[in-house]
């Protein structure tokens, strides 16, 4: 027999069901008639006034039937056994739609519009962050008599470049072994060990060739040192103004707390770091004003098992729990795959 913990644990499991289904406050009669409790409507009541006395579900001010709190939504997500899977259908959709992709800046795009249609909230996907990320190849370009473009590819596809001034241009024998030197030191590795493969690549050139050697790698290791041009994409506000995602009070909140992608960033970045597997934030755990009444789920992605950002699901906290949790575990599946290959 079950104990009466389990049982309320089944009561509450119950309320966030029926109110992410059907956006009313579930009373007891309806939990009897809905789900195989195997109690009567009094022990019912009598579980959800203990529920309620503990925080996890509240009653609203019109209505008889009660609601889930931030604590409650936080004690189901807790509980939940396992986070289920995606379907085939939708396996095969991400598949298909992300691998249509023609580079990073397009992944980004349909990884967001995808997770924003499998869900029917805001998808948030950063760019893959410089400082997590590889060098995958260097190319130098000669543009004249004192200036060489550095063209930096990292292992995530993030293609970066920067022009340097130079005493004079190497010729074509010295630029094939800058480039050959470069790539096979630094191939695939990332900051610290990058640097330190550099400060020892610089000593094999000649004298002559020592500073410019020098500035390569120091515009090479300053650029996957930056942090300022981290980006975001979202993709699917528009679904917040839906009638099923109706927020208890104004929208305009949630919209200005997006806008500040700064801040966003930052709390997405914190949440990844807090936990190898998916997160999930709920209403004040984000300890942002504007979201007080959302929920975030994220997770990490990236090649090599290595999370080097983060794409997640914003929407209320009334959302779909599992389901999103499955939907943003399964593109971040996806991303990582292709920015492996």
């Amino acid at each position: 027999m079950a104990s009466s913990d389990d049982r309320r644990l089944d009561v509450l499991r119950a309320i966030v069901e029926d109110y992410v289904h059907t956006r009313e406050p579930v009373g007891s009669k309806v939990l009897a008639e809905r789900h195989g409790l195997g109690v009567s409507p009094a022990t019912i009541r009598n579980d959800m006034a203990v529920l309620e006395e503990g925080g996890y579900i509240a009653q609203p001010h019109t209505s008889a039937g009660r609601v889930p709190t931030d604590k409650g939504y936080r004690m189901f997500v807790d509980r939940l056994a396992q986070v289920k899977a995606v379907s085939p259908a939708e396996k095969n959709a991400i598949e298909t739609f992300l691998a249509g992709a023609v580079d990073l800046d397009d992944v980004m795009s349909r990884a967001g519009r995808l997770l924003a249609q499998l869900t029917g909230q805001v998808a948030v996907v950063q760019y893959p962050s410089l400082r997590r990320s590889g060098l995958r190849h260097l190319e130098l370009v000669v543009l004249g008599d004192r200036r060489l473009l550095v063209v930096i590819i990292t292992d995530t596809g993030r293609v970066e470049q920067r022009t340097i001034e130079v005493d004079s241009p190497p010729d074509e024998q010295t630029l094939l072994e800058l480039r050959t030197r470069f790539n096979v030191a630094a191939a695939g590795r990332r900051l610290p060990e990058l640097r330190a493969a550099l400060e020892d690549l610089t000593e094999a050139f000649r004298p002559g060739d020592r500073p410019m050697v020098a500035r390569i790698a120091e515009v090479v290791t300053d650029t996957l040192s930056q942090e300022s041009e981290e980006r975001i994409v979202l993709a699917g506000t528009a679904n917040l103004a839906q009638a099923n995602m109706r927020f208890e009070h104004a929208l305009r909140p949630v919209l200005e707390a997006l806008e500040e992608q700064v801040v966003l960033l930052n709390l997405l970045t914190e949440m990844v770091e807090d936990s190898a597997g998916v997160t999930v934030r709920i209403g004040h755990e984000t300890q942002l004003s504007g979201l007080f009444e959302t929920s975030i789920v994220t997770t990490g992605y990236g090649g090599g098992g290595d999370a080097v950002a983060t794409i997640g699901s914003i929407g209320p906290t009334r959302m779909d729990y599992p389901a999103t949790m499955a939907a943003v575990r399964a593109v971040a599946r996806y991303l990582s795959r292709i920015l492996s290959t």
